[in-house]
């Protein structure tokens, strides 16, 4: 039986790389269920969570002024915390890209570099859907285990990275100018999280690989208590 896979969008930004995340869900072998404001809201049947790209997380969450009305999209925010909550819960493994990288982070406590430019004068944020950057991957986490720890190439679409690591997650990799491109928790249900989009690079073996685990995570997990219904909804 393929293990369900809630895919988180939003209503802004993100139904391209919905798609592309559930061909890869298919691909190693799970159930691709669209997670979104309006869309679907219920985790109760999932046995595992991505939580996809889009629009940048509402700066309050990490406590910065939100004044400068930047289109947020606060609904998706509060449901895939929620989604966080419920496989904290119930012990599903979750996959966070891009934005569901920092959103990880930032459940734990974590902070963002809101433009790396910014943070960084002089560099260049190159941009591409395909390889564009080489992160460098430390041995002996989950993410060296899945995809070797020789320099991987990887694409590019964000302007913000993590800055504080939250609690409980550790650094896997970083990109050569110094950059957090994959943080991970070194215990308990698999909590991953890389800045680039495997999705988007299906040629790839060790990008797949990204799937593969998420998706077998996701068959062995321990259903240590039921779904909890209603209060887990956004």
């Amino acid at each position: 039986m393929r293990p369900r896979i809630g895919i988180t969008t939003g209503k802004r930004k993100g139904r391209a790389m919905r798609l592309a995340n559930a061909f890869n869900v298919l691909l190693a072998g799970g159930w691709p269920v669209t997670i979104g404001p309006g869309i679907r809201e219920s985790f109760d049947d999932l046995d595992g969570l991505i939580i996809g790209g889009g629009v940048d997380i509402e700066a309050r969450l990490y406590g910065v002024d939100t004044s400068d009305e930047w289109p947020y999209d606060p609904d998706r925010d509060a449901l895939e915390l929620a989604g966080i909550a419920w496989a904290d819960a119930v012990g599903a493994p979750i996959l966070g890209i891009c934005r569901g990288m920092q959103l990880l982070n930032v459940h734990r406590g974590g902070t963002l570099l809101r433009d790396i430019v910014t943070a960084k004068p002089g560099y260049r944020n190159k941009r591409s859907l395909f390889p564009c950057k080489t992160v460098e991957i430390k041995e002996q986490t989950l993410l060296s285990r899945i995809t070797g720890t020789k320099p991987l190439t990887i694409n590019a679409l964000h302007h913000q990275a993590v800055d504080v690591v939250g609690n409980g997650l550790v650094v896997a990799a970083r990109e050569t100018a110094g950059f957090i491109q994959s943080v991970e928790t070194t215990d308990g249900p698999m909590r991953l999280g890389v800045q680039w989009h495997p999705e988007l690079m299906p040629w790839s073996s060790r990008h797949r690989a990204v799937f593969s685990t998420l998706i077998g995570a996701a068959r062995r997990r321990d259903y240590r208590q039921p779904p909890i219904p209603s209060a887990i909804s956004a």
